[in-house]
C-alpha cells in the first residue's frame, strides 16, 4: 500500500493550518501602521551620572531597527515615529568578594529605562514601557597588572539586550 499520498495530504493540512492561524517568526509580525516608514531615535534622557549610556542605548536602537525591519532610521524632524526613551536610574554594585583579600570579584549592573514610540504627526502613542529594569554582571580581575574597568564593556553588551528587547517588543506589539 502506498502511503505517500496520504502523507502529503496531512502535511499539506498542516501547512494550511499554521498559515491560517497567523503562526509568524518572531521580530517579523510588524504590527505598526503600514503608513510609517522612518523611525527616529534620539538621544536618551538621563538624570544620572552615568553619561555614555544615553548614547550607546539609542545607537543600539538604531542598529537593531535597520537589521530587523523595514523601517529607514532618520532625524527626529523627517521622522514618521520617533522612539523617546529616557534612562530613569543606574546603579552598580560589587555582589561578590574575594574571601582573601575582601576585594569585589563582581559587580551587578541595574539599569532601569522607560520608552515610548510616537507618531510626530499626531502625537499618538503606538508604544510604551513606563518601566524596563535590566540587571547584568561583570567580573573584575584580581591581578592589578590585568584590570581593566570592564563596566563599559557591560553597559555597551546591556545596550544591545535593551536594544533586541524594544524592537522585538514594538514589532510584536507586546
Amino acid at each position: 500500500m502506498n502511503r505517500l499520498p496520504a502523507a502529503l495530504g496531512f502535511l499539506g493540512l498542516g501547512l494550511f493550518g499554521l498559515v491560517s492561524c497567523g503562526y509568524h517568526t518572531a521580530g517579523h509580525a510588524d504590527l505598526l501602521p503600514k503608513t510609517i516608514s522612518t523611525v527616529a531615535v534620539p538621544a536618551f534622557a538621563n538624570p544620572t551620572t552615568r553619561y555614555k549610556i544615553t548614547d550607546w542605548l539609542p545607537e543600539a536602537v538604531a542598529r537593531e531597527f535597520i537589521a530587523r525591519s523595514r523601517y529607514r532610521v532618520v532625524n527626529a524632524d523627517k521622522a514618521d515615529v520617533v522612539l523617546h526613551g529616557g534612562v530613569l536610574s543606574y546603579s552598580s554594585n560589587a555582589v561578590l568578594f574575594d574571601p582573601r583579600t575582601a576585594l569585589a570579584t563582581s559587580v551587578e549592573i541595574h539599569l532601569v529605562l522607560q520608552v515610548s514610540l510616537v507618531e510626530r504627526a499626531t502625537g499618538k502613542v503606538l508604544f510604551s514601557r513606563p518601566r524596563m529594569e535590566v540587571v547584568d554582571n561583570y567580573e573584575i580581575p584580581q591581578q592589578e597588572t590585568q584590570y581593566f574597568d570592564e563596566s563599559d564593556t557591560a553597559l555597551k553588551r546591556v545596550s544591545q539586550r535593551v536594544a533586541q528587547q524594544i524592537v522585538s517588543a514594538i514589532l510584536n506589539n507586546f
